[in-house]
């Protein structure tokens, strides 16, 4: 084995221990524990609001930053060995389930729609169009590595798809911010991505970009992007160590008319109604998926029961859930969450806001 291999493949191993949020965080922001004295796996806000915090830059600190609303954690590392060969995974009969369903889109109808529309691709990439813009969240167009599986394959080219006029990144992990993806992309693409992210933009030659912290607003036109808080944190270099860019959500109130909240990837937290009250939600998108085991991921990801009551904390109109059926970062099976959240609705009475759109389909708000 080659030396340049060898460090290719260490490399690799890093990058998966970093996706599957197995590295542990800053020691200066460690804790015993997984959970707070009452059980919770978040820092309740007791009175205090996401926008006074933003505003009091209490999550930077020296080179990092930090999560308010999260619980700091310790021995992740001990943590993902109990979970890798030492814990029972209940999902286990249902893994050879797990369909494989490549991915075809029908770009002529979003073309031709004058409207404001969102379509899933995969994982946690989505376009949407806006009137005559397009924005894409998070692309990631191909494998991640060589032994997570895709399960949703694209079957047309980059060359088909609308060029985007902007891309929006929620984080830097590395199924979310994704170099090669990236790099099949035009360089001049605007992009907006939170702080930090440098050195990686540089390695993609993509130098028109938009920084944001949280509670940034950028207009374009009538068009309004802000990024938000979320329950996350994010890592690149196992030797730079963690969160040393920002993470967080994005709200878009189009050009069209409808507003739509991006909840990337979070952990459940009580600042949900906070943004429902500060902005009149038409649909909220949020990331379900890699939630299980509930005791390694709750910190890092919402469950179902948990989306369920986010929604409805958001005062949304309606709900998309992405982040599912791409690749198995967790126990649960890729095809499983959409299942799960619908039993969830069904106990809420909410399954009729529930848009249960699958990979390569488009819902048209407009």
């Amino acid at each position: 084995m080659s030396r340049r291999y060898f460090l290719q493949r260490l490399l690799t191993g890093f990058k998966a221990m970093i996706m599957m949020r197995a590295m542990p965080l800053y020691p200066g922001s460690m804790a015993m524990g997984s959970e707070t004295p009452d059980g919770l796996h978040y820092q309740p806000l007791n009175g205090r609001s996401l926008r006074e915090l933003a505003l009091k830059k209490v999550h930077h600190g020296g080179g990092r930053f930090l999560n308010p609303v999260g619980i700091p954690r310790k021995g992740r590392f001990r943590q993902l060995m109990r979970w890798k060969f030492f814990s029972a995974n209940r999902f286990k009969n249902d893994l050879e389930d797990q369909p494989t369903r490549p991915v075809s889109v029908d770009w002529d109808s979003i073309r031709g729609h004058r409207g404001v529309s969102v379509t899933f691709l995969k994982h946690a990439s989505l376009m949407i169009k806006d009137i005559d813009q397009y924005l894409l969240l998070d692309p990631v167009f191909s494998d991640l590595f060589f032994f997570i599986k895709d399960f949703t394959p694209f079957t047309f080219s980059m060359e088909e798809m609308p060029k985007p006029d902007h891309i929006l990144i929620s984080h830097g992990h590395y199924d979310h911010l994704d170099i090669p993806s990236l790099s099949k992309l035009d360089k001049n693409t605007h992009v907006i991505s939170p702080l930090g992210y440098d050195e990686v933009f540089k390695e993609t030659g993509m130098r028109n970009r938009t920084q944001m912290d949280w509670y940034d607003t950028q207009q374009q036109g009538t068009r309004e992007i802000t990024f938000l808080p979320s329950n996350h944190w994010t890592m690149r270099n196992p030797v730079a160590g963690p969160n040393r860019s920002l993470w967080g959500s994005y709200i878009i109130r189009t050009a069209g008319g409808p507003t739509i909240y991006l909840s990337c990837d979070t952990a459940y937290f009580d600042g949900f109604q906070e943004i429902g009250n500060d902005f009149d939600i038409d649909l909220a998108i949020i990331n379900l998926g890699a939630f299980e085991p509930r005791w390694f991921m709750a910190q890092s990801h919402i469950n179902p029961k948990e989306t369920v009551q986010a929604f409805s904390e958001l005062g949304a109109k309606r709900l998309v859930i992405i982040h599912w059926g791409t690749f198995r970062l967790g126990d649960e099976p890729v095809h499983y969450p959409p299942m799960a959240l619908r039993k969830e609705l069904e106990k809420s009475g909410l399954l009729d806001r529930w848009i249960d759109i699958k990979h390569g389909e488009t819902f048209y708000l407009t």
